[in-house]
């Protein structure tokens, strides 16, 4: 029934698992067995929305599935193991922007979903609404920028990419040893241990790259919260933002619950026909 309701995201997931799958063959006769870790925690993770739905009984709009399993694999086969990073330099750049907007979508689902609860209820202005969704939105990208910066400080895995730089400042260069900044232009090299990098300028240590990334889930977050604004403000007549917001699923949509119902039942209705028919006898 589950599959009924959401053909196009099984159509994706079902594409999606064949091409990690055949990845992950490909990876493990090819001995790269970290790239083979990714492959399953990539099929792991594109398991999660439909658990999402079926176990917590959240229901995610089909668009939002279906860009959710597109990000997952965007972000650790095509990202990670065919180095789209290093390939295409704007891929990090649209994914970041991308989780902003969809974690802002997210903010703003929590709050009606935790205003639906039993234990909990509270209304929110449409303004405040967006600034939940918002600040959900960032505390998700900064916590991801701090998940970056171990994995870079304690497994060296350069998670946080570094940029070439051909000006710096510091105050650490000024002369007196003072607190006053000084610029170097013009840098086309720069030497560490007396060896040259080779890299035509300065090697930043991944500082551009989180505030860039954080600087796009800014926008992303921005322009969803305010789309969000609008949503609400219209008492959810606008259909671009319904898109993306995930529910509580209705009764009538939580198959899980409506199998288990006619089982039960059809477990009873068995039993009297048992019983009766022991009493004829």
């Amino acid at each position: 029934m589950e599959l009924r309701e959401h053909k196009s995201s099984f159509f994706v997931y079902f594409i999606l698992r064949l091409f990690v799958i055949a990845t992950m063959i490909l990876q493990l006769f090819r001995g790269n067995y970290e790239n083979v870790f990714l492959c399953i925690l990539t099929l792991v993770l594109l398991v999660i929305p439909s658990l999402i739905q079926v176990k917590i009984k959240i229901e995610l709009p089909t668009a939002l599935e279906i860009i959710m399993l597109l990000f997952i694999f965007s972000a650790e086969i095509l990202g990670e193991i065919n180095a789209f990073y290093i390939r295409i330099p704007a891929w990090d750049t649209v994914l970041h922007t991308l989780n902003g907007f969809l974690m802002a979508a997210i903010g703003f689902s929590l709050v009606d979903i935790l205003n639906r609860h039993e234990r909990f209820s509270f209304e929110l202005s449409p303004a405040f609404m967006a600034i939940v969704a918002f600040c959900f939105s960032m505390t998700i990208g900064v916590l991801w920028e701090f998940f970056e910066c171990g994995m870079d400080t304690f497994f060296h895995l350069d998670m946080q990419k570094d940029t070439i730089l051909h000006s710096i400042t510091s105050v650490m260069l000024d002369p007196n040893g003072g607190n006053v900044p000084v610029t170097i232009k013009g840098i086309q090299d720069a030497a560490v241990n007396g060896q040259s990098l080779g890299l035509g300028g300065y090697l930043d240590i991944g500082l551009y790259d989180t505030m860039k990334d954080l600087f796009v889930n800014f926008i992303g977050a921005a322009v969803f919260s305010v789309v969000g604004f609008f949503y609400v403000k219209s008492r959810g007549k606008g259909s671009f933002a319904r898109r993306f917001i995930p529910r509580l699923k209705n009764k009538d949509k939580d198959f899980l619950s409506i199998a288990a119902e006619n089982s039960d039942d059809a477990e009873h209705e068995g039993a009297r026909v048992e019983k009766e028919t022991e009493n004829g006898e």
